[in-house]
């Protein structure tokens, strides 16, 4: 049931707006009165939710790995050039100062 081509294309906004949709839906069903096309329909909004839910997680995995990968990147970055990595740190922290600083005057 997995849909690659449609996972990589939705944002998080889309999947979180669709997922209200299904919700909506599903409310809708349950205040109607039980029909004969009522099994099919709970079984779409199902196949949808489940689509919805797939794309979410592959989101999630792939934003997932990029962080892990960008501190795994850090980590090293920063092993092989601790001295700097400190005066960076400590430049920061200097300019975040000032500007707070200022700002409380």
């Amino acid at each position: 049931m997995k849909n690659n081509k449609t996972a990589t294309h939705h944002t998080p906004k889309e999947i979180i707006g669709e997922m209200q949709e299904l919700v909506a839906e599903a409310t809708t069903m349950m205040k109607d009165s039980v029909t004969e096309h009522s099994a099919e329909a709970i079984g779409n909004l199902r196949d949808r939710f489940s689509a919805a839910q797939e794309r979410f997680t592959d989101l999630y995995q792939g934003a997932r790995k990029r962080v892990v990968k960008g501190a795994k990147q850090a980590d090293a970055t920063i092993r092989e050039n601790p001295y700097q990595s400190i005066a960076v740190a400590a430049g920061v922290g200097l300019l975040v100062g000032l500007v707070i600083g200022r700002r409380s005057r």
